[in-house]
């Protein structure tokens, strides 16, 4: 018996994946609402924390969606279409963000060391864990704009490094390192603010959420 393919975190399966591809590539005007309703907000949200504007991050995802749909007939349906669709948006980002200003380099720090879980626990269920988290996603906005597709990919959509290097096209040991990097800057950026309290810090584990 063949084995059940694994659903996306929306609940979309690869096989209801291509089905739903190959009827929005005949026209299928049902089909490609469902794509759009699948992606939409996890895409948003990863365009918003690297152009760091809503207006922008609105155009970049209109822009991406109708990019992906009017060069459907290229797409391989061996491939995630979020991959695909990911790495139209990020390359949009990055061209509208040239044009705007030049991009900066990357800052080499020391990393974060791992955490508890029980403190992680204890965190995301406090009465704080909403203003830390938008302390965290604030600092994360103080990052290079590789380094926030990185976060962003790795604890919000879950994805591996390989998966992430496809998206951002780059060698999976310059994703690692960008992840390394970040983590890093984040450190140097939290602590001062979270300085009252050092565990606070394990907040970085609530990322994913």
């Amino acid at each position: 018996m063949a084995e059940t393919e694994p659903a996306d975190q929306l609940g979309m399966s690869r096989a209801e994946e291509r089905d739903c591809i190959a009827r929005a590539k005949k026209g299928d005007r049902d089909a490609l609402r469902a794509l759009i309703d699948s992606h939409k907000d996890r895409l948003f949200h990863f365009v918003r924390r690297v152009v760091r504007n809503h207006h922008d991050a609105e155009e970049v995802c209109q822009d991406a969606f109708l990019k992906a749909f009017s060069s459907l007939t290229t797409f391989n349906p061996e491939y995630r279409f979020s991959t695909w669709l990911f790495t139209i948006a990020y390359r949009l980002s990055l061209n509208g963000m040239r044009r705007k200003h030049p991009l900066t380099g990357d800052v080499d720090f020391t990393a974060i060391p791992d955490q508890g879980e029980d403190v992680e626990h204890r965190v995301a269920q406090s009465e704080e864990a909403a203003y830390l988290k938008r302390t965290v996603w604030s600092a994360v906005d103080g990052l290079t704009a590789a380094q926030r597709a990185a976060i962003v990919l790795f604890y919000r959509e879950q994805q591996s490094c390989l998966q992430i290097s496809e998206v951002l096209q780059l060698p999976v040991a310059t994703v690692k390192s960008h992840l390394h990097r970040a983590r890093a800057r984040l450190k140097e950026i939290l602590e001062p603010a979270l300085a009252r309290d050092s565990g606070r810090l394990r907040i970085l584990t609530e990322l994913a959420g």
